[in-house]
């Protein structure tokens, strides 16, 4: 903890991947494209899923698991889903020490496995709606890996879902796309733009592609969670039919979404500042850090009977009490910082003399000195006010980056320049958007919903537009 962070005015990249170095959140794996999340990242993790996971249970989704490896024909029956996942893909030709009869797909995502299943599982309206997410592991070959945002393997949940209608399918497409919304706004604190994808950018096999996206601290946007309405597309592929109340045949309507690890590397570039992580207190893996300071054993005998006291007034609490002998309490200062611990408890016997701790603020930095009596309802307060400070300051952050232009000359400037959301209208023409993408850093992320639908005229090409969409450069 002793050398200081690369600036992140000075070099974003290398503090990132400081920040994920000291904060103990991840190290590279032997294989190349991979790595190892340390406990520290996953309990993080583990909360993260732990919210998500209850929010799909409430939508009347259940868990289940589907293997890893699926036989290459399957990707062969949607021609588009093919396409697009084959440079990803990793294959295994031989099992048991003789070349298989047919190769098998290291899992990329899950579409066609279940698709398989759902249809022996889907025969009448009956089974329908099938509500099917599942935690697993996924493996897509990167060239250039960067640690939770582009790694061969990552984790996530997979959503897949079969419905009577294409009505239900949209229904439950934008439902989980409110769920995605909700959870980065309310939980990593991270304000998002949601809506729907270009077709060049929406995922192979689908109808439409839904995304939420938000602004790092280095101006990129990052993509954080999709939902995808993918019709019939894979239901004729494989043959997911169902007899209608009618008696008569007809094809399911399935939707998939994802959120995976990405979302870590979200959280660090989203609040981390030169001191290392800011994690939102509803996620964080400790809430709250306890420092007891004391020297000699009858100092430590007090100190420890007040810490007892105050653990018992942080009921619900997640506290991590650092009484290790053996490091400086300015080391230990150092660590929890780096670490994102929404608020530090400093508790010697001093504080203990006149009744009150110390409590300091990491994304503020601000101390505070608060009466021992009414320190526990004290903290729940704090982190409710961290919660939301964070999110209100990343919200100020991202308006700050936010241009809305209308001229050519103007665009292409500011798309080549140093980042930011760029609001202007788009003609609609795909040629159009391959220029923009040719010419410029940026790429339009998505079409906002939540953005009211005004005419205009693009702002690259002049032609007329129905309504603006959001630009940006990208991880």
């Amino acid at each position: 903890m002793a050398k200081k962070l690369t600036a992140q005015a000075d070099d974003f990249s290398a503090w990132y991947n400081e920040v994920i170095a000291k904060a103990e959140l991840a190290d590279n794996a032997p294989t190349r494209g991979c790595m190892v999340i340390r406990p520290y990242g996953f309990a993080l993790w583990e909360n993260m899923v732990a919210e998500l996971d209850r929010m799909f249970k409430d939508t009347g989704h259940v868990n289940a698991y589907f293997p890893l490896l699926i036989p290459d024909s399957f990707f062969q029956k949607e021609a588009e889903h093919v396409e697009g996942f084959s440079p990803e893909c990793a294959v295994v030709t031989h099992g048991g020490g003789k070349k298989l009869e047919e190769n098998l797909m290291v899992r990329p995502t899950s579409e066609t496995i279940i698709a398989d299943m759902y249809a022996r599982w889907i025969q009448s309206y009956r089974d329908l709606p099938l509500l099917i997410n599942q935690w697993a592991n996924v493996f897509r070959w990167e060239l250039r890996p960067r640690a939770f945002l582009r790694t061969t393997e990552f984790l996530w949940q997979e959503g897949h879902t079969a419905h009577a209608t294409a009505e239900e399918a949209e229904e439950e497409t934008l439902r989980i796309l409110d769920i995605y919304r909700s959870f980065a706004e309310d939980y990593m604190a991270i304000p998002v733009l949601y809506g729907p994808k270009t077709d060049a950018e929406k995922f192979p096999g689908a109808l439409q592609t839904y995304a939420i996206e938000g602004m790092m601290k280095d101006g990129k946007a990052l993509q954080m969670g999709t939902s995808h309405n993918l019709g019939q597309n894979f239901s004729r592929a494989f043959n997911i039919d169902f007899q209608t109340r009618d008696g008569s045949r007809e094809y399911v309507y399935q939707t998939s979404w994802g959120m995976s690890t990405r979302t870590v590397g979200a959280i660090i570039m989203a609040h981390g500042d030169d001191r290392g992580l800011v994690l939102p207190p509803r996620l964080a893996p400790h809430q709250v850090v306890v420092i007891p300071i004391a020297k000699s054993d009858e100092e430590k005998t007090v100190v420890r009977e007040a810490v007892d006291r105050l653990l018992e007034s942080l009921e619900g609490v997640r506290v991590k009490v650092d009484d290790r002998e053996q490091f400086g309490l300015g080391w230990k200062f150092t660590e929890w910082e780096t670490k994102g611990v929404p608020l530090r408890v400093e508790l010697g016997p001093r504080d203990i003399a006149s009744g009150q701790a110390v409590v300091v603020r990491r994304d503020t930095g601000e101390k505070e000195f608060v009466p021992l009596e009414s320190l526990g309802g004290r903290v729940g307060d704090l982190l409710e006010t961290v919660q939301r400070d964070m999110f209100q300051r990343a919200l100020t952050f991202r308006e700050s980056r936010s241009l809305e232009i209308q001229e050519r000359d103007s665009f292409v400037t500011a798309a080549n320049g140093d980042g930011g959301f760029i609001h202007a209208h788009w003609c609609g023409d795909p040629a159009c958007e391959a220029a923009i993408k040719e010419e410029t850093r940026n790429t339009i992320r998505c079409v906002p919903m939540h953005w009211d639908a005004v005419s205009g005229a693009c702002a690259y090409c002049g032609g007329p537009s129905e309504r603006m969409v959001a630009y940006a450069q990208a991880y």
